[in-house]
Protein backbone atom coordinates (compact mmCIF):
# COMPACT_ATOMS: atom_id res chain seq x y z
CA UNK A 1 0.00 0.00 0.00
CA UNK A 2 1.19 3.55 -1.10
CA UNK A 3 1.45 5.63 2.32
CA UNK A 4 2.71 8.47 0.73
CA UNK A 5 -0.42 8.67 -1.51
CA UNK A 6 -2.83 8.34 1.72
CA UNK A 7 -0.50 11.12 3.17
CA UNK A 8 -0.91 13.40 0.36
CA UNK A 9 -4.93 12.74 -0.13
CA UNK A 10 -5.47 13.65 3.59
CA UNK A 11 -3.34 16.67 4.01
CA UNK A 12 -4.73 17.77 0.67
CA UNK A 13 -8.52 17.23 2.18
CA UNK A 14 -7.50 18.94 5.08
CA UNK A 15 -6.29 22.11 3.42
CA UNK A 16 -9.35 22.37 1.53
CA UNK A 17 -11.00 22.14 4.40
CA UNK A 18 -9.58 24.67 6.76
CA UNK A 19 -9.12 26.95 2.90
CA UNK A 20 -13.24 26.54 2.97
CA UNK A 21 -13.62 27.01 6.58
CA UNK A 22 -11.43 30.58 7.01
CA UNK A 23 -13.08 31.79 3.21
CA UNK A 24 -16.35 31.74 5.02
CA UNK A 25 -15.19 33.51 7.63
CA UNK A 26 -13.88 35.96 6.07
CA UNK A 27 -16.74 36.47 3.63
CA UNK A 28 -18.93 37.41 6.07
CA UNK A 29 -16.70 40.66 6.59
CA UNK A 30 -15.98 41.42 3.20
CA UNK A 31 -19.96 41.11 2.76
CA UNK A 32 -20.55 43.56 5.53
CA UNK A 33 -17.71 45.97 4.12
CA UNK A 34 -19.44 45.75 0.64
CA UNK A 35 -22.85 46.51 2.14
CA UNK A 36 -21.25 49.34 4.20
CA UNK A 37 -20.12 51.09 1.07
CA UNK A 38 -23.05 50.46 -1.05
CA UNK A 39 -25.26 52.03 1.84
CA UNK A 40 -22.21 55.05 2.12
CA UNK A 41 -21.56 53.96 5.66
CA UNK A 42 -18.41 52.39 7.41
CA UNK A 43 -18.62 48.20 8.02
CA UNK A 44 -17.26 46.76 10.84
CA UNK A 45 -13.94 48.65 12.00
CA UNK A 46 -13.45 48.33 15.30
CA UNK A 47 -12.10 44.71 16.05
CA UNK A 48 -8.59 44.68 14.51
CA UNK A 49 -6.97 47.05 11.97
CA UNK A 50 -9.95 47.76 9.38
CA UNK A 51 -12.19 44.89 11.47
CA UNK A 52 -9.85 42.15 10.12
CA UNK A 53 -10.80 40.54 13.63
CA UNK A 54 -14.39 40.67 12.93
CA UNK A 55 -14.94 37.08 12.00
CA UNK A 56 -13.29 35.95 14.72
CA UNK A 57 -15.27 37.79 17.25
CA UNK A 58 -18.42 36.70 15.86
CA UNK A 59 -16.90 32.95 16.31
CA UNK A 60 -16.02 33.63 19.89
CA UNK A 61 -19.64 35.16 20.14
CA UNK A 62 -21.81 32.46 18.56
CA UNK A 63 -20.00 29.72 20.84
CA UNK A 64 -20.04 31.45 23.93
CA UNK A 65 -24.06 32.55 23.02
CA UNK A 66 -26.54 31.31 25.38
CA UNK A 67 -27.52 27.28 24.18
CA UNK A 68 -31.42 26.84 24.17
CA UNK A 69 -33.64 24.38 22.49
CA UNK A 70 -37.35 24.98 22.14
CA UNK A 71 -38.85 22.59 24.87
CA UNK A 72 -41.62 21.13 22.19
CA UNK A 73 -38.91 20.83 19.38
CA UNK A 74 -37.74 17.00 18.66
CA UNK A 75 -34.07 17.12 19.91
CA UNK A 76 -32.61 14.27 17.58
CA UNK A 77 -34.05 16.14 14.91
CA UNK A 78 -33.18 19.61 15.95
CA UNK A 79 -29.40 19.24 16.39
CA UNK A 80 -29.09 17.14 12.96
CA UNK A 81 -30.50 19.29 10.74
CA UNK A 82 -27.72 21.88 10.90
CA UNK A 83 -24.77 19.64 11.35
CA UNK A 84 -26.31 17.80 8.10
CA UNK A 85 -26.71 21.08 6.51
CA UNK A 86 -22.58 21.94 7.45
CA UNK A 87 -21.50 18.59 6.38
CA UNK A 88 -23.16 18.49 2.76
CA UNK A 89 -21.67 21.84 2.26
CA UNK A 90 -18.17 20.36 3.32
CA UNK A 91 -18.06 17.10 1.19
CA UNK A 92 -18.91 18.95 -1.99
CA UNK A 93 -15.26 19.89 -2.31
CA UNK A 94 -14.37 16.56 -2.81
CA UNK A 95 -14.05 16.28 -6.79
CA UNK A 96 -13.43 20.28 -7.58
CA UNK A 97 -9.78 20.28 -9.33
CA UNK A 98 -8.35 23.16 -7.45
CA UNK A 99 -5.45 22.91 -10.03
CA UNK A 100 -3.85 20.19 -12.61
CA UNK A 101 -0.66 18.62 -10.57
CA UNK A 102 2.62 19.06 -8.80
CA UNK A 103 5.37 16.57 -9.09
CA UNK A 104 6.77 16.03 -5.42
CA UNK A 105 9.95 13.77 -5.85
CA UNK A 106 9.50 12.34 -8.89
CA UNK A 107 6.12 11.54 -8.36
CA UNK A 108 3.04 13.28 -9.82
CA UNK A 109 0.21 14.33 -7.11
CA UNK A 110 -3.49 15.42 -8.60
CA UNK A 111 -4.40 18.72 -6.55
CA UNK A 112 -8.00 16.78 -6.79
CA UNK A 113 -9.07 15.16 -3.78
CA UNK A 114 -11.51 12.81 -5.74
CA UNK A 115 -11.04 12.46 -9.45
CA UNK A 116 -13.92 10.23 -9.96
CA UNK A 117 -15.81 9.46 -13.66
CA UNK A 118 -19.03 10.52 -12.47
CA UNK A 119 -17.91 13.96 -10.47
CA UNK A 120 -21.23 15.60 -11.86
CA UNK A 121 -23.45 13.32 -10.60
CA UNK A 122 -21.98 12.63 -7.02
CA UNK A 123 -22.01 17.06 -6.82
CA UNK A 124 -25.69 16.64 -7.45
CA UNK A 125 -26.53 13.43 -5.43
CA UNK A 126 -24.50 15.80 -2.49
CA UNK A 127 -26.92 18.96 -3.26
CA UNK A 128 -30.05 16.74 -3.37
CA UNK A 129 -29.66 15.66 -0.02
CA UNK A 130 -28.73 19.34 1.39
CA UNK A 131 -31.94 20.17 1.48
CA UNK A 132 -32.65 17.96 4.25
CA UNK A 133 -30.73 19.28 6.27
CA UNK A 134 -33.02 22.87 6.13
CA UNK A 135 -36.44 20.70 6.11
CA UNK A 136 -35.40 18.97 9.42
CA UNK A 137 -33.76 21.88 11.05
CA UNK A 138 -37.03 23.79 10.64
CA UNK A 139 -39.64 20.99 11.24
CA UNK A 140 -38.11 19.96 14.40
CA UNK A 141 -38.54 23.59 15.63
CA UNK A 142 -41.86 23.36 15.65
CA UNK A 143 -42.55 27.26 15.03
CA UNK A 144 -44.90 27.96 11.91
CA UNK A 145 -42.54 30.55 11.07
CA UNK A 146 -39.51 28.14 10.56
CA UNK A 147 -41.84 25.26 8.68
CA UNK A 148 -42.93 27.66 6.11
CA UNK A 149 -39.44 29.02 5.61
CA UNK A 150 -38.29 24.83 5.37
CA UNK A 151 -40.79 24.61 2.67
CA UNK A 152 -40.15 27.06 0.53
CA UNK A 153 -36.67 26.37 0.57
CA UNK A 154 -37.41 22.30 -0.32
CA UNK A 155 -39.98 23.49 -3.44
CA UNK A 156 -37.15 26.32 -4.00
CA UNK A 157 -34.13 24.02 -4.23
CA UNK A 158 -36.15 21.14 -6.07
CA UNK A 159 -37.49 23.87 -8.89
CA UNK A 160 -34.53 25.20 -9.35
CA UNK A 161 -32.16 21.64 -9.34
CA UNK A 162 -34.42 21.13 -12.71
CA UNK A 163 -32.91 24.08 -14.62
CA UNK A 164 -29.38 23.50 -13.00
CA UNK A 165 -29.17 20.00 -14.38
CA UNK A 166 -30.66 20.98 -17.95
CA UNK A 167 -27.75 23.65 -17.88
CA UNK A 168 -25.24 20.55 -17.31
CA UNK A 169 -26.48 18.37 -19.82
CA UNK A 170 -25.25 20.27 -22.44
CA UNK A 171 -21.98 20.39 -20.92
CA UNK A 172 -21.86 16.74 -20.76
CA UNK A 173 -23.08 16.32 -24.08
CA UNK A 174 -20.34 18.86 -25.33
CA UNK A 175 -17.42 16.93 -23.33
CA UNK A 176 -18.75 13.29 -23.59
CA UNK A 177 -17.70 13.02 -19.79
CA UNK A 178 -19.41 13.33 -16.33
CA UNK A 179 -15.48 13.89 -14.68
CA UNK A 180 -15.24 17.34 -13.50
CA UNK A 181 -11.41 16.81 -13.89
CA UNK A 182 -12.10 15.80 -17.60
CA UNK A 183 -14.04 18.78 -18.27
CA UNK A 184 -11.44 21.14 -16.92
CA UNK A 185 -8.89 19.85 -18.93
CA UNK A 186 -10.82 20.16 -21.90
CA UNK A 187 -10.88 23.81 -21.65
CA UNK A 188 -7.10 24.01 -22.05
CA UNK A 189 -5.63 27.76 -22.32
CA UNK A 190 -8.90 29.90 -23.64
CA UNK A 191 -10.84 27.27 -24.78
CA UNK A 192 -13.77 27.65 -22.43
CA UNK A 193 -17.58 26.44 -22.31
CA UNK A 194 -19.00 29.86 -21.56
CA UNK A 195 -18.19 30.86 -25.67
CA UNK A 196 -20.05 27.74 -26.34
CA UNK A 197 -22.72 27.57 -23.89
CA UNK A 198 -23.75 31.28 -22.95
CA UNK A 199 -27.23 30.47 -22.40
CA UNK A 200 -25.97 27.93 -20.35
CA UNK A 201 -23.87 29.65 -18.02
CA UNK A 202 -26.66 32.33 -17.09
CA UNK A 203 -28.84 29.43 -16.20
CA UNK A 204 -26.51 27.65 -13.80
CA UNK A 205 -25.60 31.17 -12.52
CA UNK A 206 -29.06 32.32 -11.49
CA UNK A 207 -29.86 28.40 -10.22
CA UNK A 208 -26.71 28.77 -8.29
CA UNK A 209 -28.25 31.43 -6.69
CA UNK A 210 -31.20 30.26 -5.85
CA UNK A 211 -29.45 26.88 -4.22
CA UNK A 212 -27.96 28.69 -1.65
CA UNK A 213 -30.78 30.96 -0.58
CA UNK A 214 -29.26 34.23 -1.31
CA UNK A 215 -30.96 37.23 -2.46
CA UNK A 216 -33.06 37.96 -4.75
CA UNK A 217 -34.01 34.66 -3.99
CA UNK A 218 -33.78 34.44 -0.03
CA UNK A 219 -36.98 33.60 0.21
CA UNK A 220 -36.55 30.69 2.84
CA UNK A 221 -35.31 32.89 5.75
CA UNK A 222 -37.40 36.06 4.45
CA UNK A 223 -37.17 38.14 7.94
CA UNK A 224 -40.00 40.75 6.80
CA UNK A 225 -42.40 37.54 6.80
CA UNK A 226 -40.48 35.12 8.25
CA UNK A 227 -38.98 36.31 11.28
CA UNK A 228 -35.52 34.51 10.15
CA UNK A 229 -36.93 31.31 8.62
CA UNK A 230 -36.07 27.73 8.96
CA UNK A 231 -33.29 28.97 11.45
CA UNK A 232 -35.36 31.23 13.60
CA UNK A 233 -35.58 28.70 16.55
CA UNK A 234 -31.39 28.34 16.52
CA UNK A 235 -28.97 29.92 18.49
CA UNK A 236 -25.44 29.75 19.26
CA UNK A 237 -22.94 27.32 17.07
CA UNK A 238 -26.23 25.69 15.51
CA UNK A 239 -27.10 28.85 14.16
CA UNK A 240 -23.26 29.55 13.16
CA UNK A 241 -23.81 25.86 11.27
CA UNK A 242 -26.44 27.23 8.88
CA UNK A 243 -24.63 30.63 8.43
CA UNK A 244 -21.20 29.04 8.01
CA UNK A 245 -22.54 26.92 5.15
CA UNK A 246 -24.51 29.31 3.37
CA UNK A 247 -21.11 30.58 2.71
CA UNK A 248 -19.08 27.85 2.09
CA UNK A 249 -21.99 26.57 -0.31
CA UNK A 250 -21.53 30.21 -2.24
CA UNK A 251 -17.58 29.29 -2.37
CA UNK A 252 -18.38 25.58 -3.94
CA UNK A 253 -20.78 27.23 -6.36
CA UNK A 254 -18.41 29.97 -7.64
CA UNK A 255 -16.16 27.13 -7.89
CA UNK A 256 -18.46 24.69 -10.40
CA UNK A 257 -18.87 27.63 -12.20
CA UNK A 258 -15.40 28.49 -12.78
CA UNK A 259 -14.43 24.59 -13.08
CA UNK A 260 -17.55 24.25 -15.64
CA UNK A 261 -17.79 27.29 -17.69
CA UNK A 262 -14.60 29.36 -16.88
CA UNK A 263 -11.45 26.68 -17.46
CA UNK A 264 -10.95 26.25 -14.13
CA UNK A 265 -7.29 26.44 -13.32
CA UNK A 266 -6.82 27.06 -17.06
CA UNK A 267 -6.03 30.58 -18.29
CA UNK A 268 -4.83 32.09 -21.65
CA UNK A 269 -1.37 31.93 -23.12
CA UNK A 270 -0.43 29.51 -20.04
CA UNK A 271 1.75 27.36 -22.51
CA UNK A 272 3.53 30.68 -23.51
CA UNK A 273 4.80 31.39 -20.36
CA UNK A 274 8.19 28.71 -20.26
CA UNK A 275 7.34 27.97 -16.64
CA UNK A 276 8.13 24.70 -14.75
CA UNK A 277 4.96 22.17 -14.39
CA UNK A 278 4.82 22.74 -10.62
CA UNK A 279 4.98 26.88 -11.34
CA UNK A 280 2.44 26.47 -13.79
CA UNK A 281 0.53 24.26 -11.70
CA UNK A 282 0.61 26.53 -9.03
CA UNK A 283 0.26 29.46 -10.73
CA UNK A 284 -3.35 27.91 -12.37
CA UNK A 285 -4.79 27.47 -8.74
CA UNK A 286 -3.91 30.97 -8.18
CA UNK A 287 -6.13 32.01 -11.54
CA UNK A 288 -8.88 29.66 -10.05
CA UNK A 289 -8.72 31.64 -6.79
CA UNK A 290 -8.88 34.48 -8.83
CA UNK A 291 -12.21 33.58 -10.89
CA UNK A 292 -13.66 32.16 -7.54
CA UNK A 293 -12.89 36.23 -5.95
CA UNK A 294 -15.07 37.17 -8.68
CA UNK A 295 -18.05 35.02 -8.44
CA UNK A 296 -18.02 35.74 -5.26
CA UNK A 297 -18.01 39.56 -5.42
CA UNK A 298 -20.84 38.65 -7.79
CA UNK A 299 -23.09 36.69 -5.79
CA UNK A 300 -22.50 39.87 -2.94
CA UNK A 301 -22.92 42.75 -5.50
CA UNK A 302 -26.54 41.28 -6.42
CA UNK A 303 -27.75 40.39 -3.00
CA UNK A 304 -27.11 44.23 -2.15
CA UNK A 305 -28.42 45.62 -5.48
CA UNK A 306 -31.77 43.67 -6.39
CA UNK A 307 -35.19 43.58 -3.89
CA UNK A 308 -36.17 40.27 -2.78
CA UNK A 309 -38.58 38.72 -5.44
CA UNK A 310 -42.47 37.87 -4.21
CA UNK A 311 -42.31 33.73 -3.75
CA UNK A 312 -44.89 33.57 -6.52
CA UNK A 313 -42.51 35.31 -8.78
CA UNK A 314 -39.93 33.25 -7.44
CA UNK A 315 -41.92 29.86 -8.69
CA UNK A 316 -42.54 31.42 -12.31
CA UNK A 317 -39.08 32.27 -12.95
CA UNK A 318 -38.11 28.63 -12.42
CA UNK A 319 -40.68 26.88 -13.90
CA UNK A 320 -41.88 29.33 -16.90
CA UNK A 321 -39.15 31.02 -17.59
CA UNK A 322 -35.90 28.61 -17.03
CA UNK A 323 -36.50 25.57 -17.39
CA UNK A 324 -37.96 26.21 -20.87
CA UNK A 325 -35.07 28.02 -21.75
CA UNK A 326 -32.83 25.31 -20.10
CA UNK A 327 -34.82 22.48 -22.54
CA UNK A 328 -34.78 24.92 -25.78
CA UNK A 329 -30.87 24.90 -24.56
CA UNK A 330 -30.75 21.18 -24.68
CA UNK A 331 -32.24 20.92 -28.12
CA UNK A 332 -29.79 24.10 -29.65
CA UNK A 333 -26.98 21.52 -28.01
CA UNK A 334 -28.11 18.30 -30.20
CA UNK A 335 -28.54 20.09 -32.89
CA UNK A 336 -25.28 21.55 -33.66
CA UNK A 337 -23.33 18.31 -32.34
CA UNK A 338 -25.34 16.44 -34.84
CA UNK A 339 -25.30 18.81 -37.81
CA UNK A 340 -20.85 18.75 -36.53
CA UNK A 341 -20.50 15.32 -36.65
CA UNK A 342 -22.65 14.65 -39.92
CA UNK A 343 -19.86 17.43 -41.63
Amino acid sequence: MDYSFIIYKFTLATVILIISLVVAMYATLIERKMAGFFQDRHGPNRAGKFGILQPLADGLKLFFKEEFMPQSADKFLYILGPSLTMLIALLTSAVIPWGSSIVIGGTEYSLQIADINIGILYVFAILSIGVYGIMIGGWASNNKYALIGAIRAASQMISYELAMGMAIITIVMMTGTLSLGEIVAQQHGFNWNVWYQPLGFFLFLVCAFAETNRAPFDLPECETELVGGYHTEYSSMKLGFYLFAEYINMFISAAMISSLYFGGYNFPFMDDLGLSHNALSLLGSLAFFVKITFFGFLFMWVRWTLPRFRYDQLMRLGWKTLIPLAIVNVIITGLVLMIKNHM
